[in-house]
This record gives structure tokens, sequence and C-alpha cells, in this order.
């Protein structure tokens, strides 16, 4: 018990000592406004709400929302198939991504006249 106190206690130490040697070396200076602001989408957090933003940043993002949807649904497939009908599992697997694939079709689709105008 005692040398797991010992132990926590030198972690604790050598932890706080580390992140005070970074901020004391660190180049922060308090004149440095832009950096520290948030930074959200490229948007001016204190300008207006209002500006209409880019579809391509809209577009980029959604399909990657779709595509780490599909990831996370798919992943647990092949684990699944030793113990399930390979056929019903292959089957909606299939029909799942031609389902995904159909939307980004879309997507694109509308994008691409979005862009053109």
């Amino acid at each position: 018990m005692l040398f797991l106190l010992i132990a926590s206690l030198v972690t604790f130490v050598i932890s706080m000592a580390v992140m005070i040697l970074a901020s004391v070396i660190s180049k922060k200076t308090i004149t440095d406004r832009e950096k520290n602001s948030p930074y959200e989408c490229g948007f001016d957090p204190l300008g207006s709400a209002r500006l209409p933003f880019s579809l391509r940043f809209f577009l980029i993002a959604l399909i990657f929302l779709i595509f780490d949807v599909e990831i996370t649904l798919l992943l647990p497939v092949p684990s699944i198939l030793t113990i399930t009908n390979m056929f019903s599992w292959l089957f909606t697997s299939v029909f799942f991504l031609f389902v995904l694939l159909l939307g980004l079709y879309y997507e694109w689709s509308q994008g691409a006249l979005e862009w053109s105008k």
C-alpha cells in the first residue's frame, strides 16, 4: 500500500513539474487574441450569424457523417456472419450500401447543380 502511495505521489509531482515547465517556456502573449478565439467552421465568432456559408463545406460534412455512420453499422457484420444466415446478412449489407450510395449520388448531383449556378 505504501508503494502505491509513493508511486502516485511521484507521478503527480512529475506531471505537475512538466505542466509548470511547459507553461513557463511557452511563447504565449496576451496580445495574441486571434489565436485564443474559438474557431468553428471558419466563421468569425464575433461577426453576424446570418452570413451564408459554403455549400461545399456542408456537403463534405454531410458525406463524412454518412460514411461515419456506415462504418459504425457495417463493422460488426463480419463477426456476426459466423453465427447467422450468410445470405440474409449479405442481402441486408448490400441493400444498406446501395441506399447509402444512392444518397451519396443524390447529394453529389445536387451539389453539382448548386455549384454550377
